[in-house]
């Protein structure tokens, strides 16, 4: 898919120097986190239509509005339902459900991460968690660190099994037309594995440590979990609107409605029944404050990186490495799908997973007419999925809730420090690949 617009050269190079140049500075700036994300990828979406490379008409139809309007939607319904204080609930009575033992907190608080994970989305579960881990974990005077450690591990494991569990695989999704129904049954029985396993090395290497002095047991399990929730009417109302929203992921695809429509209509209906009591001064302040709620830094994040991408793909770099690609796999499906699991995990250890798949996925659809159609490349994109999902477990800044949950443990005073954090994590999110590995081959070939 060339340009045919595009000018003969640019700043003396050709358009495709000058787009993969550009593309592989801005790899750069974002990995070594000098300057904000977003600013880099906008700068890198803005020099791509100021240098020609498309034109604005053309760098609009780069954006996948699919994934920026459901990523919008669920941040307005998430914030909008934390305010009932629902996710305190939750994180409290599984505390109780064990008698607050620490290993049995630290089991229940990896489901709940993992299950609110697959539900909400991996970053929106751990700024719910994450705060109330500390809590717990403060009043029983034992370490944090076990517990976020293996939060970040839930929250991407749990994020895989569902389309709208981790961004790459909303993503995904959206560029192959897979729904809802299809990341489910083709992901979560692998997530529900790799959680169940990961807490083996969790528990060898803290759990049968973890002790608490019985009295600040006793503090635990005298927390009201009931005294969590503030707004009973704003539960009921979430609860109803959620419930809309995970029917409408579910039957929406058979009816064409993609998953965008249905989070922005959900949070239409939210706001709405959340304002409608109040007089318009009040409305206008309650609306900026659930707007606040949306993450625009991964937002606009997303918006420059789909231009950049779309700029690069444009001038024919990335047919010829799909070209590149299957020449080295020698077009065997199973090598190729194989070698994209383990490509993209270590990549997404290293690079954010969201810039990774964003590139990988126009480079996987020009591989279709050499594998034998659309069709044949389903395994693959389950590849591409675990791959990048579970990656983000191999390092601190392998995927946006890893940092997330470092941010929260370094204001608590116990900072995730990157190479500590890495030695155990790489090895464990290796296991995981291993495991998918194993499935993908035995599942699809």
């Amino acid at each position: 898919m060339h340009n045919l617009n595009q000018p003969d050269m640019i700043l003396g190079l050709s358009p495709v120097w000058f787009a993969g140049t550009l593309f592989v500075v801005t790899y750069v700036l974002i990995v070594t986190e000098r300057l904000n994300r977003a600013i880099i990828s906008m700068m890198a979406a803005a020099l791509m239509i100021v240098s020609g490379v498309l034109t604005q008409e053309a760098a609009v139809q780069g954006v996948d509005f699919n994934t920026i309007g459901l990523l919008t939607g669920m941040m307005i319904i998430v914030g909008i339902t934390r305010d009932s204080g629902v996710f305190q609930y939750l994180a409290i009575r599984s505390a109780k459900v064990v008698k607050a033992d620490p290993w049995g907190i630290l089991v229940m608080l990896m489901l709940v991460t993992a299950l609110l994970s697959a539900l909400l989305d991996n970053v929106t579960t751990v700024l719910l968690i994450a705060p109330i881990t500390l809590l717990i974990t403060d009043t029983l005077k034992i370490s944090a660190y076990p517990y976020l450690f293996a939060e970040i591990f839930a929250s991407n494991i749990g994020g895989t099994a569902t389309l709208i569990g981790d961004p790459p695989n909303i993503m995904i999704g959206s560029a192959t037309g897979l729904g809802y129904n299809d990341f489910l049954f083709n992901l979560a029985p692998i997530s529900i594995l790799i959680l169940l396993v990961s807490m083996v090395p969790i528990y060898l290497i803290w759990g049968r440590h973890l002790t608490a002095d019985p009295k600040l047991i006793n503090k635990v399990m005298q927390y009201r979990e009931v005294d969590a929730i503030k707004d009973w009417v704003l539960l009921k109302k979430s609860m109803f609107v959620l419930t809309l929203v995970m029917v409408g992921f579910i039957v929406g695809h058979d009816y064409g409605l993609q998953p965008a429509t249905v989070a922005m209509f959900g949070a239409a209906l939210l706001l709405t029944l959340n304002c409608l009591p109040h007089d318009q001064e009040k409305q206008s302040k309650m609306v900026a404050r659930s707007l606040c709620d949306v993450e625009w830094i991964t937002i606009f994040f997303f918006i420059g990186l789909f231009i950049l991408v779309y700029g690069v793909e444009t001038t024919g770099i990335l047919e010829a490495l799909a070209h590149k690609v299957l020449g080295l796999t020698g077009g065997d499906k199973t090598i190729t799908a194989i070698s994209i699991l383990f490509v993209s995990a270590v990549a997404s250890t290293v690079v954010d997973n969201i810039p990774f798949v964003a590139t990988m996925i126009p480079l996987i659809k020009n591989m279709a007419p050499s594998l034998g159609g659309a069709q044949e490349l389903v395994p693959i994109w389950w590849s591409l999925a675990l791959g990048s999902c579970l990656g983000g477990n191999g390092s601190l800044i392998g995927a946006s809730a890893n940092l997330i949950v470092a941010g929260f443990a370094e204001r608590s005073g116990q900072p995730i420090r990157f190479l500590p954090f890495m030695m155990i994590a790489f090895p464990m999110m290796l296991l995981s690949v291993l495991i998918s590995s194993l499935y993908v081959y035995f599942r699809y070939f």
